[in-house]
């Protein structure tokens, strides 16, 4: 609890206690009533004299119809009508009200505040003579070596080039499950460093870096209000000064008619003080904050109530195949060989491929470590010939290795031999349209080939099965060929999908499709944030496959997925539809309490007591359900 939440408790416990008193003096002891006026103005001024300042310089600037100005008029009402109690009972459960308000307000940012307490406060550097010192963030250059102590936040983002360690990623993810972290990993800020001590060599500042760009994000987050936020805000714009006018009208022509003013005046502020919008302006606010904090303890970001909200009405799901359906790492799959062993296949492929640093390279020299251990073999020195657009041509054992695409095995082998071992051995050969595909050739002779595919996501299949289940019209794009993608989605069961395409048609998909859907229903489009931030941009909603450390992730999507899962999806989604659920619960709660109230007071059923119950009772119901966002999942 806050310092200021706490002086605001302790000035309405002392009221209370003073108001106990004033009513203790009433009924136990003969006073006059200029007594007991000048008691409870003391109560009042003690519980309210806050309220009556922040009403009058409302009124200053301009700001007449709020909530204050309503509890003001119907209390300084109650007094002019001798109802002293009443009084000082509206304005002490209005500030117990106002109190409750603010502590869940506070509860809810203090949650996302240490969700995301992950801003570090310091980095170790060596100074000019050696020695480890502690310097902000801030100052720490491109290209510096940092040093990272168990138990310390990793500052800034880098390459770890001495030791190995575990992370804590579970203020950036929601990962339970520590990180394991060797020399030539990237790291990112934000993490905790559990075990050993580890030098980084940064390759951001701290102002580009992950952690600040995740803060910035949350932060601004509230920023971009819902369509139900906006009609509130804009509901009680023109509310409060009607609720006014009809109170004044309630108070004054039936006391024309009937000349029972003193009836009709009481009638009229019980009416005000049942008006005041306050537990729908909160609530609702509220619920959407608490639904982006439980979406952020799930490791997806939300940069605004507006994306929650448009996510329940998601209609189209269009999925990005590389990055976000797979893996985006490949490995070999199927080693085939003709005139010579697998094992010597994978180990000569993976001996002309030992310098390059490319993914399909680098997938090769991974088959071959799992496979045999020992990579003595790859520490030659002998030259690599790399051929662009075609392959590698290497030297071993004074022979010539060539492993690369058809178009390097018709130059090495000749055409006419190269379409003889295309007819002898690959003809109908499936694996040649299911991914890529490495030729391996010694010495003019054809040995066979490498498949090298991109490997699905644990979680893409059933992310899949829920959103199809969920009535989801679910699309992949993919500018792989087309025998990768029909693989890909005969795995998944994908029905609908389209391949060898280029960004601009991924952009004319789009375009048709967001065509075909409902007028109410919106489009998301799924992808890694880096090749298709123009289709981020113009589907309804943008969401990113953002990892750990992608910044045109971060950057391109309205939602970003840290932990690179696609069932968080289904989460997010379901994160959506709770939080909105929990909104019109609130909107149907406040309004049908209040209405039925307000009938009440105006018919004279409905005392004041009534009218704090519809006030302040129904804020403090509104936001109890409001704050249950915050522990979805």
């Amino acid at each position: 609890m806050t310092k200021k939440l706490k002086k605001r408790l302790y000035r309405i416990i002392a009221g209370a206690v003073c108001y106990a008193a004033c009513m203790a003096l009433e009924k136990l002891v003969p006073v006059s009533n200029n007594v007991l006026l000048i008691a409870f103005l003391v109560t009042y001024f003690i519980i309210g004299g806050d309220v009556l300042k922040g009403a009058a310089q409302n009124i200053i600037k301009g700001q007449i119809f709020d909530e204050k100005f309503l509890m003001v008029i119907a209390t300084i009402g109650a007094f002019l009508s001798s109802q002293y109690p009443e009084a000082v009972a509206v304005m002490l459960f209005y500030q117990i009200g106002e109190w409750f308000q603010s502590y869940a307000v506070n509860k809810s940012r203090r949650s996302i505040k240490d969700l995301m307490d992950i801003r570090p406060d310091y980095a170790n550097v060596y100074n000019e003579a050696g020695e480890l010192v502690s310097v902000d963030p801030d100052e720490v250059s491109i290209g510096t070596t940092i040093v990272v102590k168990p138990g310390e936040k990793i500052p800034l983002d880098g390459e770890v080039i001495k030791g190995e360690t575990s992370l804590d990623t579970m203020a950036l993810t929601g990962e339970s499950l520590p990180r394991e972290i060797h020399t030539g990993d990237e790291v990112i800020s934000g993490c905790i460093n559990l075990s050993g001590v580890i030098e980084v060599k940064t390759s951001k500042e701290f102002g580009e870096s992950t952690v600040a760009k995740i803060l910035n994000l949350v932060e601004n987050a509230t920023a971009k209000k819902a369509e139900a936020e906006n009609f509130i805000s804009k509901f009680a714009k023109y509310y409060t000064p009607i609720v006014v006018f009809l109170a004044v009208a309630l108070a004054i022509i039936p006391s024309i008619i009937t000349g029972a003013w003193g009836k009709w005046v009481y009638r009229a502020l019980c009416f005000l003080v049942i008006s005041c919008p306050c537990a729908l302006v909160i609530s609702i606010p509220l619920s959407f904050f608490g639904g982006i904090g439980a979406a952020s303890k799930a490791g997806i970001l939300v940069k605004g109530s507006n994306y929650l909200e448009a996510l329940a009405n998601a209609e189209t799901i269009v999925m990005d195949k590389t990055g976000t359906l797979t893996k985006g790492q490949f490995a070999v799959t199927k080693i085939m060989a003709v005139n010579e062993s697998e094992q010597r296949v994978l180990a000569y492929g993976a001996f002309a491929e030992r310098l390059s640093t490319h993914p399909i390279s680098k997938s090769i020299m991974a088959a071959y470590q799992q496979k045999n251990g020992d990579m003595t073999i790859m520490s030659s020195n002998e030259a690599v010939e790399e051929k662009a657009g075609f392959g590698v041509i290497a030297r071993k054992d004074s022979g010539k290795i060539a492993v690369g695409n058809e178009k390097l095995m018709a130059h090495v082998l000749g055409a006419d031999a190269w379409a003889a071992c295309k007819e002898k051995y690959l003809a109908g050969e499936k694996a040649l349209s299911e991914g890529t595909i490495c030729h391996v050739a010694y010495n003019d002779t054809y040995w066979g080939f490498l498949l090298i595919e991109d490997q699905l996501k644990e979680d893409a299949a059933d992310c899949v099965t829920e959103l199809k289940k969920a009535g989801m019209r679910l699309v992949m794009l993919t500018g792989d060929q087309k025998g990768v993608a029909d693989k890909v989605a005969g795995q998944l069961g994908i029905t609908e999908y389209y391949a060898e395409l280029l960004p601009g048609d991924k952009v004319d998909h789009v375009e048709k499709l967001l065509a075909e859907k409902s007028e109410k229903g919106r489009l998301i489009f799924v992808g890694d944030g880096i090749n298709d931030a123009p289709v981020l941009a113009r589907a309804d909603i943008g969401i990113a496959m953002g990892g750990l450390g992608s910044d045109a992730a971060i950057e391109a999507a309205d939602i970003v997925i840290m932990t690179d899962e696609p069932a968080k999806i289904t989460t997010a989604m379901h994160i959506s539809k709770e939080t909105l659920k929990i909104v019109k619960q609130n909107i149907i709660f406040a309004i049908g309490v209040k209405v039925l109230v307000l009938i009440l007071a105006a018919l004279g059923v409905a005392s004041m007591w009534w009218a704090v119950f519809a006030d302040v009772g129904v804020a403090f119901i509104a936001i109890l359900n409001a704050m249950r966002a915050l522990k979805l999942k």
